[in-house]
């Protein structure tokens, strides 16, 4: 059912995001360089790379995009996940993550803040003065604050991933964004936040559309589509980032999906179960151009073994009692 269809000599490769300009698909993926040794290393040197298709299986590498920035910039250490889109003024658009690791290794304190890179065709971008959105203290978690009632910071102030989206009704833009909240226990701080603008240009921040407490320490890589007429939120988050109480921490859980009455909230996540286990992970769903919809996901490996670091290929999903669904594979008959 699954087979790597993207894969970058001595790199490892993992997050991804989609683009389609009418002619070609664009993926933008981060990569790390095998030679780090430990996989464990590779977040805090990863770059985003590019490649180019015309049926999301057979890949052509593009140029680099861009790098992180200098040493007081708000993305000084790395380039992370994002998505992008396309505004009206034509103008591509891809909002990432930018990270300031805050010490030496193994020590990965960082800042998670979003910016915003432009292009007119995809592959010539030019960063825009950052961030664009951070998390904000008045629902969030920051750096180093709210603590829980034993006195525990987290080490990260996460504000990351942003999927990016027109609103339906066509009344501008929202932005989802792998976030914690500033109340609650630790370990089920994980919510989606949210920021909203007009114009693509100015953005602002406002409260989470999942509620905490829901037993995820974070929802990675949101995504919500539209699949045969049914709205779908996607997340990633494997067994470790699962609170004791969360009903799958006994199983092995990578990529999630839930039915959702709208791609703009509230979410009820506890609602939300594994689509993949977690030798699948950051899962997105992306459509081929005759409308149907399929599933890509980077491979994790199992727990323990190496990371295989490539790209799988697009699995079809369907809608099955109200939920998406992976399309088993066609089984030959004998005549």
């Amino acid at each position: 059912m699954w087979c790597d269809v993207l894969r970058v000599p001595d790199h490892w490769v993992w997050d991804f995001w989609f683009a389609d300009d009418g002619a070609q698909h664009h993926v933008f993926f981060l990569q790390a360089p095998t030679s780090l040794g430990d996989e464990g290393r590779r977040h805090r040197a990863a770059r985003i790379g590019h490649a180019t298709s015309t049926d999301l299986v057979h890949w052509e590498p593009a140029e680099q995009p861009f790098g992180p920035g200098s040493a007081d910039d708000f993305d000084a250490t790395t380039t992370w996940t994002g998505s992008v889109v396309r505004g009206d003024d034509g103008l591509w658009r891809m909002f990432y993550t930018g990270t300031r690791f805050l010490a030496d290794e193994p020590d990965h304190t960082n800042v998670e803040t979003v910016g915003v890179a432009v292009s007119e065709d995809l592959r010539t971008w030019h960063k825009r003065p950052g961030p664009v959105t951070r998390a904000d203290a008045r629902w969030y978690e920051t750096l180093g604050t709210a603590p829980d009632a034993d006195g525990a910071v987290f080490r990260e102030e996460a504000w990351r991933d942003p999927w990016v989206f027109r609103d339906p009704s066509g009344d501008g833009w929202h932005m989802l964004v792998t976030a914690r909240t500033n109340d609650g226990t630790l370990d089920e701080r994980g919510v989606v936040g949210h920021a909203v603008s007009p114009d693509l240009e100015h953005w602002e921040v406002r409260p989470p559309l999942s509620t905490p407490g829901s037993g995820f320490v974070h929802l990675e890589v949101p995504q919500v589509a539209e699949v045969q007429g049914q709205w779908f939120l996607l997340f990633s988050c494997p067994r470790e980032a699962l609170s004791p109480a969360h009903p799958a921490v006994h199983s092995t859980p990578g990529t999630w999906s839930m039915p959702i009455d709208g791609p703009t909230g509230p979410f009820d996540v506890t609602r939300a179960v594994p689509l993949t286990d977690a030798t699948r992970y950051s899962g997105r769903l992306v459509q081929h151009r005759d409308g149907s919809w399929a599933l890509v996901t980077f491979e994790n490996g199992p727990a323990g073994g190496p990371l295989p670091g490539v790209l799988t290929d697009p699995v079809p999903v369907d809608v099955v009692d109200g939920q998406l669904a992976l399309r088993a594979p066609a089984v030959a008959t004998t005549p």
